[in-house]
């Protein structure tokens, strides 16, 4: 079914309402102490930090500052991650999940402090965070978990329902957390940061990550030597360890909606019942919005993310008030077995790399520590969360396995608007028609590791299932790990036009 039939803008509210950057490309040969290949939470955060510190860093982002995982996130700052806590504790150690809670603690002071301290005008906001369930057999996993936090210095509480217009069996408050919009933050911090001596670059993405004399990142139009790299991206494309195996890619949906102030809730909420949703409020130029994210399902492996979207806006005006469906958008993210990131330096043998990935859809408060560790890192200082974060530590091999989709057998079933792989010979194709019908194509094999992407119908993009690369409907990149676009190709010259 064609993208227009689908309810709201196809763009990320924060996104939409945030002033626009002008970074410059890189071009030509320079060189810095250290370059940072990302401007996400992660990467800025770093960035800042070493900047402050008088080190020499330059940033390089493929896109636009802040508009990509960060930008696209729910944007909760908040420590509690659904039942994390007692999971940390009975898988990993109560130890382990002591400095789980310090780091995220840590992160989620660290926002609200450079936000007051920079002001960054990013519509902070003081909420409690509740977890809830509308099972009641649920509710002795939320006792347990409001245990666990306890034990690790949460002032948690489980009350008998949560404050949502639908019945519920029960929730769990972590008072006193914070809300914002990422992209608005981003941007205020990648400010200081160039004022702190940071040179920031935009539109410019990262083909290659090599060790030189030093570390070198090469362009398209020009190249950067490192005495330090840090891989702030979603998924490390470079690098002495693969994290392909040790991740699994995953997205969600969102959708925000017009909502009278008298039908607002109050905080932010996630639900640990199947199917999940994530509620909080925010805004737009236009006024106050409902947020509501779906459950999560693994990249290029759904066949009709479109519906996932009518489901959605389905369950939202079944359970609220909910006027006009303003924005949609999908955001990606990657997970790992044990729910901890992987961050810091991944191999001995690699002195001066150093990567984040695999933050499990938590990465406003988990981000910030991870660029407060990698800080640390650089500046040879120790960080009690490093142990933790092990960016080569093992990791349990649990992931799923990809499923493709099915496809379509021939050109001629993809409707207008939609799109689909076919095989010509042994070729595979990635085609897609336009509204008018007319037909496209590019390569359809990733340029990572060679998974044939799928057709996402809602955001009409090619996405792969294997390791999470997004491409435009072009085949140019939207985020890696490939730094590679797919290959166009003529269909008039193999008889398909």
């Amino acid at each position: 079914m064609p993208i227009m039939t689908l309810s709201g803008k196809p763009d990320c509210c924060w996104n939409a309402t945030a002033p626009q950057t002008t970074y410059p490309r890189l071009r030509g040969s320079t060189s810095a102490d250290v370059t940072v290949i990302g401007a996400g939470i992660v990467g800025l955060t770093t960035a800042y930090l070493l900047a402050k510190a008088g080190l020499s860093v330059a940033v390089l982002e493929a896109r636009r500052v802040g508009r990509q995982v960060t930008g696209r996130s729910t944007a909760k700052i908040t420590s509690q991650h659904a039942l994390i806590y007692r999971h940390l504790t009975e898988t990993l150690g109560l130890d382990k999940a002591q400095r789980y809670a310090d780091a995220n603690r840590a992160g989620v002071r660290q926002i609200c402090r450079w936000i007051d301290e920079l002001n960054i005008a990013c519509e902070l906001e003081r909420k409690d965070a509740y977890t809830y369930t509308c099972d009641a057999a649920l509710r002795d996993d939320m006792a347990a978990e409001v245990k666990a936090a306890k034990r690790v210095g949460f002032d948690a509480e489980l009350l008998e329902r949560a404050p949502l217009p639908f019945d519920t069996a029960g929730a769990m408050r972590f008072p006193d957390e914070a809300q914002f919009n990422p992209t608005k933050y981003l941007i205020g911090l990648a400010a200081a940061a160039e004022a702190a001596g940071c040179r920031i670059f935009e539109n410019t993405l990262v083909t290659a990550v090599d060790p030189k004399a030093r570390w070198r990142a090469t362009t398209k139009e020009g190249s950067l030597d490192v005495r330090h790299v840090v891989l702030a991206t979603n998924l490390p494309f470079a690098g002495p360890i693969e994290y392909d195996g040790r991740t699994q890619p995953r997205c969600h949906i969102a959708m925000a909606f017009r909502m009278a102030p008298a039908a607002a809730i109050d905080g932010m909420f996630i639900g640990i019942d199947d199917p999940t949703h994530s509620l909080r409020m925010g805004h737009d130029r236009e006024g106050p919005l409902l947020i509501v994210l779906g459950p999560r399902f693994n990249t290029g492996q759904d066949g009709n993310v479109a519906e996932r979207f009518r489901q959605l806006e389905t369950w939202t005006r079944t359970n609220l008030r909910a006027g006009e469906a303003a924005w949609r958008w999908v955001n990606e993210d990657y997970e790992t077995a044990d729910r901890v990131p992987f961050v810091g330096a991944p191999s001995g043998k690699a002195p001066g790399f150093y990567i984040a990935t695999g933050f499990n859809g938590w990465g406003i408060s988990n981000g910030t520590a991870a660029g407060l560790l990698i800080a640390d890192l650089i500046q040879g200082r120790s960080n009690p969360w490093e142990a933790l974060y092990a960016a080569d530590r093992a990791s349990p091999e649990d992931l799923p396995e990809s499923n493709e989709p099915e496809q379509p057998s021939s050109i001629d079933d993809i409707g207008p608007g939609q799109g689909g792989v076919i095989e010509v010979g042994k070729q595979k194709l990635a085609v897609w028609k336009d509204d008018e019908g007319r037909a496209h194509a590019v390569a359809a094999d990733c340029t990572h590791k060679g998974c044939p992407v799928t057709w996402n119908n809602a955001e009409r993009t090619w996405d792969c299932p294997c390791h999470g690369s997004m491409f435009q409907v072009d085949g140019q990149v939207i985020h890696g790990p490939a730094v590679e676009p797919l290959a166009p190709i003529d269909l008039a010259k193999i008889g398909l036009a």
